[in-house]
């Protein structure tokens, strides 16, 4: 098992940005090949200290390996959702990927 998690910081100053990278992550990357789970959301607020909450949009992947993942990030969807909305959207990313 391989995961791909993405926090995504929209532009502020555009509140419609956060749906339309959700929708853009459904419609571009939730189809490619070799997913095998897929979350995509709003932060979710909380009074905990420990949760980050400067963020507005999660993404959750995982995939059965390394390899599979690798793949996916040059699927042509992918590259679409990278030019179409995530540039148009976001102003900072952060990745964290981890497997066994």
């Amino acid at each position: 098992m391989f995961s791909h998690i993405v926090i995504f910081w929209t532009q502020p100053d555009q509140p419609q940005t956060a749906q339309e990278l959700i929708d853009g992550a459904n419609r571009y990357l939730k189809p490619i090949p070799g997913v095998l789970h897929f979350h995509v959301g709003k932060m979710a607020s909380s009074h905990r200290s420990v949760v980050d909450q400067t963020y507005q949009v999660a993404l959750n992947i995982s995939f059965p390996d390394k390899k599979t993942q690798d793949e996916y990030q040059v699927h042509p969807q992918h590259v679409e959702f990278v030019e179409n909305v995530f540039k148009k959207v976001c102003k900072k990313v952060v990745v964290y990927d981890f497997g066994e």
